[in-house]
Formats: structure tokens, sequence, C-alpha cells
């Protein structure tokens, strides 16, 4: 059997910079036609300049490939108008971090509500930039994500034209959120629809596989992978692949992130094909996304196929899920 996907389309995708970059950026862009990529380094991605620069050091990365980078600023609430209208041109989104919620976010945003928010997001709304929202509180971590569904409501009912993108959704509580507000949207990543905490920590502890938002119950697997399976209008695919060197993983203190770049659209359609719903793939991993953001990538088409493929153990200092493993299908070309 084989599956052809039109221009797939990565909606969050961490490339890092400098030696890493280097490694996993070519990997994003053999197979995907476009990716939103994440502004979170250090320093993070505040000003043009920044953001320019780094757009031009991953098109060196990427070799040549067909692949557009669909670059983000990091949240500052003293974004004005004038600002934001001069940043349009280069960018595709804006993405909020929680300060200290996630990997280098510790110059994000402490106290997240409309009030203080105000400025920044009437101007975003009103040039229909996308807020991009990694959405945790500081709470027991099995509960954080949950405990944060009320403040993407409050925003989506305070600013009901801007487009809210809730990332990386693992809960139950965030699917059905989706619906409540139309100006709500959300991305699903390849790992969340298939494993749970006790795939990370039920036996011996799998670091490779410790993410944030942390993987959370089967309920909310379930509830992951009924929108996913169905293309929910409102959801689209977004990898949060998330590259550490080996040491950093499997070490004390172990980095938070799932590196699933290289082997993300062959997993998709080997889960996809086992519930009957390959049809659907192409909405999930790029129609959805091209409408949620207006956007038409250059056409790039991926062939897959049900051969098995056995996954590298490691992409030079980075170990990717299911690394050494055998999985079901495999990328037979991309034109």
């Amino acid at each position: 059997m084989q599956l052809a996907l039109n221009s797939p389309l990565d909606m969050h995708l961490h490339l890092r910079d400098e030696a890493m970059l280097n490694i996993v950026a070519p990997l994003s862009a053999k197979s995907f036609a476009a990716a939103i990529i994440m502004p979170n380094l250090v320093p993070p991605i505040t000003t043009i300049a920044a953001l320019k620069a780094y757009k031009e050091r991953i098109m060196i990365a990427t070799k040549g490939e067909k692949f557009t980078p669909l670059m983000t600023l990091f949240f500052q609430d003293s974004y004005d108008y004038d600002f934001l209208k001069e940043a349009k041109e280069y960018i595709s989104a804006i993405k909020l971090y929680p300060a200290g919620i996630t990997t280098n976010s510790e110059g994000g945003v402490s106290g997240i509500d409309s009030e203080s928010l105000k400025m920044t997001l009437d101007a975003m709304s009103e040039l229909k930039i996308p807020l991009l929202i990694h959405g945790e509180t500081n709470g027991f971590v099995m509960d954080r994500e949950k405990e944060f569904v009320p403040v993407y409501e409050e925003l989506a009912k305070n600013f009901p034209n801007l487009t809210i993108v809730m990332e990386h959704i693992t809960t139950k509580d965030s699917v059905e959120a989706l619906d409540r507000h139309k100006n709500l949207y959300a991305t699903i990543t390849l790992h969340h629809l298939l494993i749970t905490l006790d795939d990370v920590a039920g036996g011996m502890l799998e670091p490779h596989l410790f993410c944030k938002p942390i993987a959370k119950r089967p309920e909310d697997r379930e509830a992951l992978l009924k929108v996913a399976l169905e293309a929910h209008p409102k959801v689209m695919f977004g990898s949060d692949s998330a590259p550490h060197p080996q040491h950093a993983k499997e070490s004390c203190g172990c980095a938070a992130g799932v590196f699933t770049a290289p082997i993300a659209l062959p997993v998709l359609a080997e889960l996809f094909a086992h519930h009957d719903k390959l049809d659907n793939l192409q909405a999930f991993v790029s129609d959805n996304a091209q409408r949620i953001y207006d956007f038409r990538p250059e056409k790039k088409e991926v062939i897959l196929e049900d051969a098995p493929s056995t996954v590298p153990a490691i992409y030079d200092t980075v170990v990717p899920m299911y690394a050494g493993k055998e999985i079901g299908w495999s990328i037979k070309s991309v034109s």
C-alpha cells in the first residue's frame, strides 16, 4: 500500500541553533514543505533583526531542500502596533510561554490575563497575527494543562478576532475547549497520540519519551486520537520535535523533549492505517493548517509505503523516538 501526501506541514518545530541546527534541520526539510519554527533560543528571538538572522541560518542548514521556515517571535507584552505592523512581513505567528514553564522560557510572561496583555493582543487581532500558547500553569504536573484551559477561554472570549492556537495539547479538557470558541485551534504531536505517562515512567524511566507537557492518562490520549484521526477542522499536526544531545537526555535532570522529526510521517501513516483513517491524514498534516493560517506552501509530494524500516539508533548526537526499532511504514520518495 502507498500513500501520497501533498506538502506536509509541521506546525510546531524546534530546530535549535548552531551545531544542533545543522544536525536536525535537514531531517525536517527533507520530508516537510514548511514548518512553524519555535523562537525559544538563548537568547530568545524578540527582534526583527534576530529573526531574520535566524531564518538565514536555517536556510543554510537545510542545504537547498524545498522547505519554508515559518518564523515566530517570542512574545513580549511590550510589542505595540507599530512594531508588529513592521514584523508582520517576516512572521507567521507569535509564541507565548509562561515564564519558566519549559525549555528556555525564563523570559516568558508572568501572569497571563487579558488586561495586562491587552495592548499587544489588540494589535495582533487587528493585524491578524496568530497567537501560539504553551498552555501550562505551575501547578501539579499532571494538572498544569487542565488548569490553563480557563486562561485559553478567557483570552478567546476577550479577543474574539484573535486566532489562538493551543500548542501540543495533551488532555481531553483541551480537546473539549476546541468547540466552545470559534477562534481556538490546536496542534497535536505524534508522541502524545501514542504514549501515556505509563510509557514514560511506569517501569524503568524512558528519558527519550520525557517531554513537556508530560504525557497524560489513557483517556486523554484517546481524546487526542479521536480528533486527530477524524482530522477535526480545528486541529493540525505539530511535532514539537525537540532535540537535545544524548548526554542531556540520559542524565540526572533529563532535558524535556522528544525527537520525532525523522519518523513523524511514516509513524503517522502507520497509526492512521491501523485505525483505517488514512484518507484523513492529508487534512491533519497539511490541509487544516493551510486553511487556519491562510498559507499556501510550495508543492512537495511525499510517497509513503507500508514497508518496514528501522529507525537509526542516533542522529549524530540526538537519539530519536523508537531508536533502533522497526516501524511499519517508510518514506519511498520525495519530489
